[in-house]
């Protein structure tokens, strides 16, 4: 036995063996039963109930209406026994006593033939009444609108706590008129109570039915009486009367619109005043759309359909005549009915302990040979491409073609490691993930380059020892690439001790000149720890000048088949580098052009300098000093005398592009006497010459 583990096995036979002999029979036998018996005890259970619920939910929808609407009848017929009963306001009390009957009622009201209306209704404390939220407390009012005695309709308010005691009152003027609306105008064409369409409550911002009734004297119309129910109320009811946990439950009206649901979801939109249902096919949830697709054309109006792998039963039932044709629409998923066949599932469980017993017993001992070490290569082959250590060692496995993938590993891991010493990581990276293969080409995209060199470098590599110059300059292109890597950035190219990056490529960034900002920042204080350390121990510090341009050039693999670059040309590389130049004649550490400023200026602490001209441009571009980065953390920001210097020099500048010379020398003057050693504006002052 311990020589069969010890050998080397093949991969591909041991999987294929395992899945065979281990896995199909017992997959086969649970299927073949778990079907047979669970369909069809879920079809026959799933029957049952979907009909008696239909049956149940028919007469519950009916009672939840049926008292509602011989309330309406009653007020209707105190109105025709009592002709000026709704006229007068005493009748605003028994309005109420309505409204409290049922908590499903959100407004009682009485539209006149005169014009006049009168109301009972629940308030919502968050919504506007007359342009100002009710009184705190307030949880019902009485509405009645009457004309004044100007001739002009006043609707006015009387607002109530719970507990019946009047808060305040208000009162406008009023064109509300209740004899054109909807449930005056069809409710006037009949004789008996009717359930309005759904439509918008016009007072309380709400969407809902209203029972109305006419209210008649001697075959005269005097009124309506109405009650409104909203359309959430109507979903609650649906939600709490499901057949399952899963069921779904939806009261359609003739068209197919959603009027309720049982998810309690809004199906329906107002604007305007104009009220909009949402069809039961243009629903989020496509398995509702599949049922009400699969319905019979026939009579029948319980149905089975499949979706999404999973069997379901449907229903379809109209309502009463009097709900204008509304239909009842469920669907119910077969695997909510399950307790009818729990024995099937105690002996299929049974079966399923030990078959799952005998299968890990032996896929634990095979599992040490394949998955593991299949699952350290691949978090291995992750640490790769993110050019990560994983720090472990090479895999050792019995399995020759585990073996032979874990040297090819570690041979990858080499050879891409030497690889991205020679070329940008970025683009090394972007290679990995696309599966391309370098070749010569390029093509134009807007990119911030940045150009770094030490100050007077020729000079002191004339004083100091080689080996000890080779040391520190090592250290500023460390901390250089650093400071790149983690703005994301690609550096191209170290020339001497110089240093060109670039942003924007070969990934995209869209904050590349921003970022560019942050390194070059980045870099600068930490060349200031550097020198201090390196003064400190008695050495000569080194001085950094870096320049920084945004713009479109030609970026891609430059060279030959047998040796490429990817690099950076064009016109921007030029100015990038003339403003690292540029720094010399100013005295400053970082340059910008205004192209950079344009991209990133808000988060930045910069002071204009002048306009410069660059080699091959005709017209001169406007320069600024970098002096600190917002937002990028503490150690970047300006300090408080950059930011006063920044400010300065501004105004200074502001005063120069204007043309007004004496007032600009003032200013550069002003700058002087705050900072005596700035050189920019010592050399601008040169420049505008004596007064």
């Amino acid at each position: 036995m311990s020589s069969f583990f010890t050998r080397k096995l093949r991969l591909k036979p041991t999987i294929l063996t395992l899945f065979i002999v281990l896995t199909m029979p017992v997959t086969v036998a649970i299927v073949a039963v778990t079907y047979v018996s669970n369909d069809r005890i879920a079809h026959d259970n799933a029957g049952r109930l979907v009909e008696r619920f239909q049956l149940s939910a028919l007469e519950d929808i009916q009672n939840v209406f049926e008292p509602i609407k011989t309330m309406v009848h009653s007020a209707a017929v105190l109105g025709e026994q009592e002709p000026d009963f709704y006229f007068d306001d005493r009748s605003l009390p028994y309005l109420q006593s309505v409204l409290l009957h049922n908590d499903k009622i959100v407004s009682v009201y009485v539209g006149l033939d005169d014009g006049t209306f009168r109301q009972a209704r629940r308030i919502d404390p968050k919504i506007e009444i007359q342009d100002k939220l009710p009184p705190e407390g307030a949880r019902f009012a009485y509405r009645w609108i009457v004309r004044g005695s100007d001739g002009r309709m006043i609707d006015r308010y009387e607002f109530h706590d719970s507990e019946g005691r009047v808060l305040g009152t208000s009162e406008a003027v009023t064109t509300y008129d209740p004899r054109p609306r909807g449930w005056y105008r069809n409710t006037a064409r009949g004789q008996s109570t009717n359930i309005t369409d759904p439509d918008v409550f016009s007072a309380l911002g709400l969407i809902g039915f209203t029972v109305a009734a006419p209210v008649r004297a001697s075959d005269k119309l005097l009124g309506i009486a109405a009650v409104d129910i909203t359309l959430d109320g109507l979903s609650e009811y649906l939600s709490d009367r499901r057949i399952s946990r899963n069921t779904l439950s939806y009261i359609l009206d003739h068209q197919g619109h959603v009027i309720a649901n049982s998810e309690m979801a809004r199906t329906y939109v107002s604007e305007n005043g104009q009220l909009e249902l949402q069809h039961i096919t243009s629903l989020d949830s496509k398995l509702t759309v599949a049922a009400f697709g699969a319905r019979p054309d026939g009579p029948e109006n319980l149905y089975d359909f499949s979706y999404d792998g999973y069997e379901y039963v449907g229903s379809l039932s109209l309502l009463p005549p009097s709900f204008h044709n509304w239909q009842l629409f469920t669907i119910t998923p077969l695997s909510d009915f399950t307790s009818a066949f729990q024995r099937n599932n105690d002996w299929l469980l049974a079966l399923g302990v030990v078959a799952t017993a005998l299968q890990i017993a032996i896929i634990y001992l095979l599992s040490g040979i394949v998955s593991a070490p299949l699952e350290k290569l691949a978090r291995k082959v992750d640490h790769i491409r993110e050019f990560e250590d994983d720090g472990q060692p090479r895999l050792q496995s019995p399995v020759h073609e585990i073996m032979t993938l874990s040297n090819a590993i570690e041979t990858l891991n080499a050879a891409i490691t030497a690889f991205a010493s020679f070329v940008p990581v970025g683009l090394v990276r972007e290679l990995i993930h696309s599966d391309q293969k370098l070749q010569l080409g390029g093509h134009s995209r807007f990119l911030t380059i940045l150009f770094s060199d030490l100050e007077a470098f020729s000079s002191l590599s004339e004083e100091v020892p080689s080996q000890e110059l080779l040391l520190r300059v090592s250290a500023y292109l460390g901390l250089a690439t650093q400071a790149v890597n983690a703005e994301h950035g690609t550096i191209d190219k170290f020339m001497g001790d110089g240093v060109m990056a670039f942003w924007g490529a070969p990934a995209l960034l869209e904050d590349h000149a921003w970022r560019a900002c942050v390194t070059a920042v980045r870099i600068l204080r930490g060349m200031a720890a550097l020198n201090e350390q390196w003064q400190a121990q008695g050495l000569k510090p080194l001085n950094l000048r870096i320049g920084i341009h945004s713009d479109a050039v030609l970026v891609g693999n430059i060279g030959s088949r047998e040796r490429l670059s990817y690099t950076v040309l064009g016109d921007g590389v030029n100015v990038a580098a003339r403003l690292e130049g540029v720094n010399k004649e100013f005295g400053t550490r970082i340059c910008i052009s205004q192209s950079v400023y344009k991209e990133a200026g808000e988060r930045l602490c910069v002071r204009p300098i002048d306009d410069v001209t660059v080699k091959g441009r005709r017209t001169r571009i406007p320069i600024f000093e970098l002096l600190g980065v917002h937002g990028a953390g503490a150690d970047l920001e300006p300090a408080p005398t950059a930011v006063r210097l920044a400010e300065l020099t501004r105004l200074a500048y502001e005063a120069l592009i204007r043309g007004e010379l004496s007032q600009a020398r003032e200013r550069y003057q002003k700058v002087l006497c705050e900072f005596p050693d700035d050189a920019v504006a010592q050399a601008l002052l040169k420049r505008l010459g004596p007064v």
